[in-house]
């Protein structure tokens, strides 16, 4: 017996590419496909160090692909406020 993986078509983002979602920017570092969609590990742009110095990067977090997009950041006002 022959189990097939069905996925999305594909990856709507690629590792290095950098995006978008409420909360933050990051960039893509890998994805994997998960229940007919895709999970991304996307680590999180750096706000100013701090004042004890920085050891790595801050946060990494594993997204949705329907909790990312590309172009301007919005906040969640923003999206409130549209009617989102």
């Amino acid at each position: 017996m022959v189990t097939t993986l069905r996925t999305a078509a594909g990856p709507q983002f690629s590792a290095g590419q950098m995006v978008h979602f409420i909360g933050g920017v990051g960039t893509v570092k890998s994805f994997r496909p998960d229940s007919g969609s895709w999970t991304y590990q996307v680590e999180m742009e750096m706000g100013p160090e701090p004042e004890m110095g920085r050891i790595g990067y801050e946060t990494t977090v594993m997204l949705s692909e329907v909790d990312m997009f590309l172009g301007e950041q919005r906040s969640f006002t923003d999206w409130a406020i549209a009617g989102l």
